[in-house]
């Protein structure tokens, strides 16, 4: 039990850390919106895991893994997300370092959140995280209680991790160094999301 914990917790912690759409979308709504922003993109994040584990858990994971077109699928509508919020990032308009209560630039908590339920929901790095801890390191015998341990191991690492990512960047003199160069900034941004979404689309 011990061991496959740390295992679990191991792999977690390295396919947390690796730069990806989830990054991506944490650090544009943290610099650009603040620091609840960015939280509020961190608990979607973490919210979206229970999802992954939610399938995993109940089988329908092994529906996806034989199901190549159901996983292209889902390839396809998160490269199209991503694109979106690439385009909508390029297009961002300016907004002065001082400007950190301009109501006309703020977001809303709940749409943060949802920014970060979406991205991770339909991320296929994620589905396949989730599904090979599932299906590679967790015993096929764990009890239900187990797999929910880990699903919330997953989920809180995620969590922790991105909310230091936002809370890093919202803090006010790095917020105001991004915000001074915010058109480069958000177009190298826009860049990476839109290069992920055209691995996923070309996988």
């Amino acid at each position: 039990m011990m061991q496959e914990f740390y295992v679990v917790l191991a792999v977690t912690l390295l396919a947390v850390v690796s730069p990806g759409a989830d990054f991506a979308m944490v650090s544009r709504n943290s610099y650009v919106y603040g620091r609840m922003a960015g939280v509020s993109t961190a608990v979607g994040i973490a919210v979206a895991i229970w999802l992954h584990v939610a399938y995993a858990v109940l089988g329908v994971g092994l529906l996806l893994q034989n199901t190549p077109m159901l996983m292209q699928v889902v390839q396809t509508v998160g490269a199209l997300y991503l694109a979106y919020i690439a385009w909508q990032t390029w297009r961002q308009p300016p907004l002065l370092p001082d400007s950190d209560t301009d109501n006309s630039h703020s977001k809303s908590t709940w749409a943060a959140f949802k920014n970060g339920l979406v991205s991770n929901a339909l991320n296929p790095k994620t589905t396949l995280f989730v599904l090979s801890v599932y299906s590679q390191v967790v015993r096929a015998n764990s009890a239900l209680w187990q797999l929910l341990v880990y699903g919330g191991l997953m989920s809180l690492a995620h969590l922790l991790w991105f909310a230091w990512v936002a809370v890093a960047l919202s803090q006010a003199r790095v917020r105001r160094c991004l915000l001074s160069k915010q058109r480069v900034v958000n177009r190298v941004i826009a860049s990476v999301l839109l290069l992920l979404a055209g691995v996923l689309l070309c996988a």
